[in-house]
């Protein structure tokens, strides 16, 4: 048995609710072969009917008084998008001794490369607390950008500083410095999900352009008396073409 010890325990104190968390957004790239387009509606019971039918007769002469034996029209496939989400990821995080992540960057109406020179220009001075600066890059995330220095010994003080008044042409900005991590992946799942409100169209022919084409399809499907409504987005690739549609994530999914 231990003797009872009095302890006091020095730290921040905060809401579980206010920690960083890491946000994943989905980014997803899906090949659209040629002859094959996705339309993308307003709600989510309409594409699960066009679906449901399998096969659908699209009429090519919209808008033409013609005769019967005249008209042409196309038989297309409809079909489930169904595309790999992630489910799990472990990440392992190392923070860099050497970069600063630098935000709050103002919005000056320069190019990236201009602002780049002036923040290396600032922090590469000693008696703004810098020094030689290695490499110099801006993230995805605009607004934010990594300077990396050539020496140990730089990047820390610059972090513990928190905020820095940064003299860029004639004014003078309050930047924010923080540390860089880096990540590797050492673990990621995926589980499939089928789009709720994206259709898959298979074998569209040649027969109109492409300009032409999208807006038949659109004219076709978003007909309730077809079984179709609202079309929120279509995108469609000639044969012979290759496509790329990205997915991002869908705010639309409380819609019934």
């Amino acid at each position: 048995t231990l003797p009872e010890k009095k302890m006091v325990f020095k730290g921040l104190v905060t809401n579980k609710e206010d920690m960083n968390k890491l946000m994943l957004a989905p980014l997803i790239r899906y090949p659209l072969p040629g002859g094959s387009a996705l339309i993308t509606f307003e709600k989510a019971k309409v594409a699960q009917r066009i679906i449901a039918a399998k096969e659908h007769v699209v009429e090519l002469s919209y808008g033409e008084e013609l005769e019967e034996h005249d008209r042409c029209r196309v038989r297309v496939q409809a079909a489930p998008v169904e595309l790999l989400l992630p489910s799990a990821l472990e990440m392992r995080l190392k923070r860099s001794s050497r970069s600063i992540l630098v935000s709050d960057l103002p919005s000056l109406g320069i190019s990236d490369e201009s602002l780049l020179d002036k923040l290396e220009l600032f922090f590469s001075k000693t008696k703004n607390g810098g020094g030689e600066v290695e490499s110099r890059e801006f993230l995805d995330d605009p607004g934010q950008v990594v300077l990396t220095f050539a020496q140990d010994g730089v990047a820390e003080p610059l972090i513990a500083r928190g905020r820095i008044q940064v003299l860029i042409g004639k004014g003078k900005y309050e930047l924010k410095i923080s540390p860089c991590m880096n990540g590797d992946i050492t673990n990621l799942q995926f589980q499939p999900c089928c789009c709720p409100r994206t259709v898959l169209l298979s074998g569209i022919p040649p027969v109109l352009g492409q300009e032409s084409m999208r807006d038949t399809l659109e004219i076709h499907f978003q007909k309730a008396s077809r079984g179709g409504g609202e079309v929120d987005a279509l995108a469609y690739v000639p044969a012979g073409w290759w496509g790329v549609a990205v997915f991002t994530e869908d705010v639309a999914l409380s819609q019934p």
